[in-house]
């Protein structure tokens, strides 16, 4: 999937660029696997913005992804490869055997009428899924499971993809997206290849509008607020805060670690991304 530019007849049009969408097949979702998505605008059960700068945005329709991919030993076929607004990575529609559709994450490479096929010992081959411990070491893998059944958690996004680094005994050493190296259970599932789409991550919106169609708000600097609003508002003429950079409830911010001690997590971690 390329990307496309625009002649610049206006501003906006200089810096806009929009993907091509040559990988998709279909403009209509499959209506049995959607459902209504209510959108909340950064607020919590108590009516009060716990999230900032989210409002507004185009309505979504939410289409059930099958992360767990639990459909074992039947194999499936790709009937049709689908644009998702709700994630970057594109959709595939999956027909098996038996009947049953079923959306999947669609990984690089593949095309309309390609099978996959979900289970312990099925090949190593792009869009399958199987256990960590039998995808051999240096294998690319997407969508993979921190917890046995629970679904995949890591490696979801446009163009990232992960690698099966080493086993040692009970557990699977991973190289993250991120650079981190973490043990996994290798009885937890993961795919085979790296999430389509790779060209998402150099998309120009070009405008402030395109942004809100995206429930995205504009973000104003906390020194431009009065100092009700913000710990950095306030001063005479333009300041530049007098103070460490700070959040609106005067949390420090860039590099101030938040992380509470999660202690079965923290074993798990080999090599911090950092």
């Amino acid at each position: 999937m390329g990307l496309k530019k625009f002649r610049p007849v206006t501003a906006t049009l200089r810096y806009k660029t929009v993907l091509t969408f040559d990988e998709l097949t279909t403009d209509e979702p499959h209506r049995p696997l959607t459902k209504g998505k209510k959108q909340y605008a950064g607020r919590g059960f108590k009516g009060q913005i716990s999230v900032r700068r989210k409002g507004g945005g185009h309505k979504r329709k939410y289409r059930a992804i099958d992360f767990k991919r639990d459909k074992y030993g039947i194999e499936g076929t790709v009937t049709s490869i689908e644009y998702d607004p709700n994630r970057s990575s594109n959709i595939s529609l999956v027909t098996y055997k038996d009947g049953e559709k079923r959306y999947i994450i669609t990984p690089a490479s593949i095309k309309v009428g390609d099978a996959v096929v979900s289970g312990e010992k099925v090949e190593i081959k792009v869009g399958n899924s199987m256990p960590l411990k039998n995808i051999p070491s240096g294998t690319n893998i997407y969508n993979i499971e921190l917890k046995r059944g629970k679904g995949g958690q890591i490696a979801r996004s446009a163009g990232t993809t992960a690698q099966v680094a080493a086993k040692e005994g009970e557990y699977c050493l991973v190289k993250l997206p991120s650079g981190e190296i973490r043990k996994i259970h290798r009885e937890c599932y993961a795919c085979i290849g790296e999430v389509g789409n790779k060209d998402h991550v150099n998309v120009s919106l070009g405008k402030a509008g395109r942004s809100r169609w995206l429930n995205r708000k504009p973000k104003v600097r906390g020194v431009a607020m009065n100092p009700i609003d913000h710990p950095l508002g306030g001063g005479e003429g333009k300041s530049s805060g007098g103070r460490h950079p700070v959040s609106p409830t005067g949390k420090p911010t860039k590099g101030y670690k938040t992380r509470k001690k999660k202690k079965y997590s923290n074993k798990m971690i080999i090599k911090r991304r950092k």
